[in-house]
């Protein structure tokens, strides 16, 4: 019985009393009440920003507004590339010591397989004597450009978690990656592409598939949208037959106009979601090829790119990035999957460098004399690092997370720097620890966050990136 039924009845209403009026009509005083609420929250649903990608000041200063992040997923091996140990050259052949093992997790070798010396040479380079492995020559014109971190350590050692980890900040499915992280937090710089963008080259994709690059719990809108490297950029891009400029700009503008009057009703983001992706998919018909047309790029940024039109490749992808952040894009992801030597090491990662080194040093090259490596933050690293021990009869090495390496460049990074150390054979971090929470919390800092105050709320808990652990790194900021 509610208060409609009361109002309408035939019988006599002498007798009712205020009692009987907030007894009986609770529910409909209630839906009265109820109704309000909601009307109060579809007039701010209305209000809200048409464009959740809108730009946003971060709550502190920042030194970066950009990322690029160059992922070498499989893992790269720190002994062959950043990390050179001449005992571990000492000793090759030879078991590790007992008390090396005690208690340690091998994903796939027996820990007590002998030791593998480092099968490249290495040298100094620069005037901050940063020392690269001879498979890096074009890194090592760039040394006194970026920080070297040696002492990297995580808490997976296999692919798909640690990635997830490097990625999101936990070894599980559906959570936030970073740049969703990033573009819920800062928005979107560029009107006609997406904030979040992600490339893929080398020789398949991730382990850890979309969800590197996946928006969690967060509105879709933030997750990333893979281009790809030949053809229309993003899948369905182009019209069909039969439809034209004006077809479809009536056609979405209708489909808009119904997206508003719900969102009115619900305040339900995900419809925001579906407007803007409607709008910058239009846009994009006519950025993207634009963004995409590497031939207008002069001949000597391409040769020190080694980059090719019409040619899919890393150092396209690469040249790509820059022009992406140079158009205001937020935060461009490139994966490179090829680096799990397990068996034939030296062959393949020379083929890994030859198909990277050259692009990652122009990229930090090009984006300094053009001013922009200040407000821009390169990050280069897979998801952990390599075992000192032999795996694949004398030429593999198996997964390590108990230390590897990352460099990174500008954005309010220190220049010229190497921090951590490992031990003597590679093994262990014995200095300057940085754990994969404390990396995104440095990351965070640097464009303008304190990361455990950065957080969205999902079924009754706050969450961050960096999970409950995280310390910014000092000695990586200028």
């Amino acid at each position: 019985m509610n208060c409609q039924d009361h109002l309408y009845r035939s019988e006599d209403p002498k007798g009712r009393t205020r009692r009987w009026f907030f007894e009986q009509c609770a529910v409909g005083l209630g839906s009265i009440a109820l109704a309000q609420l909601f009307a109060e929250a579809g007039a701010a649903a209305t209000t809200a920003p048409a464009n959740p990608l809108a730009p946003k000041r971060p709550p502190l200063p920042a030194k970066a507004k950009n990322v690029i992040f160059l992922f070498m997923a499989g893992a790269p091996s720190h002994l062959e590339l950043f990390d050179y140990k001449p005992q571990l050259a000492k000793f090759d052949g030879k078991l590790p010591p007992a008390e090396l093992l005690k208690g340690y997790r091998a994903a796939f070798i027996n820990p007590n397989s002998t030791l593998l010396g480092p099968k490249f040479k290495f040298e100094k380079y620069g005037q901050s004597g940063a020392e690269l492995s001879e498979l890096l020559p074009h890194l090592a014109k760039v040394a006194d450009d970026i920080a070297i971190v040696k002492s990297m350590v995580t808490d997976a050692f296999n692919h798909a978690p640690g990635q997830l980890l490097m990625n999101t900040g936990t070894q599980q499915f559906g959570r936030p990656s970073m740049g969703s992280w990033v573009t819920y937090g800062l928005g979107n710089e560029s009107k006609d592409l997406p904030g979040f963008v992600v490339f893929s080259s080398g020789k398949k994709g991730p382990s850890g598939g979309n969800s590197c690059w996946g928006s969690g719990f967060l509105p879709t809108v933030y997750q990333g949208v893979q281009f790809r490297g030949s053809g229309d950029p993003v899948l369905y891009l182009s019209n069909p037959r039969g439809i034209d400029s004006d077809v479809q700009r009536d056609s979405l503008d209708t489909i808009s106009s119904l997206n508003q009057m719900r969102q009115g009703v619900t305040g339900d983001p995900e419809i925001s979601t579906r407007i803007n992706s409607f709008e910058m998919a239009y846009r994009m018909q006519s950025s993207a090829p634009e963004l995409m047309d590497v031939t207008k790029e002069p001949k000597h940024i391409l040769e020190m790119y080694g980059a090719e039109p019409g040619k899919p490749s890393f150092a396209n992808d690469c040249l790509l990035a820059r022009r992406m952040v140079e158009r205001g894009v937020r935060f461009v992801q490139l994966y490179h999957e090829a680096w799990d030597q397990h068996t034939n090491l030296v062959h393949d990662i020379k083929e890994n460098c030859v198909d990277t080194d050259r692009a990652c040093a122009a990229l930090v090259q090009d984006l300094k004399q053009r001013g922009m490596l200040d407000d821009t933050l390169v990050i280069w690293g897979g998801e952990f690092g390599r075992t000192p021990m032999v795996q694949g009869g004398n030429d593999g090495r198996d997964h390590h997370p108990n230390a590897f390496t990352m460099w990174m460049a500008g954005g309010g990074i220190k220049p010229g720097i190497t921090i951590g150390e490992s031990d003597d054979l590679g093994f262990n971090v014995i200095k300057d620890k940085v754990h994969v929470h404390d990396l995104h919390a440095t990351i965070l800092h640097l464009l303008g966050f304190e990361h455990t105050k950065f957080t969205y709320r999902f079924q009754g808990r706050n969450f961050r990136l960096t999970d409950v652990a995280g310390q910014v790194v000092p000695q990586l900021l200028a």
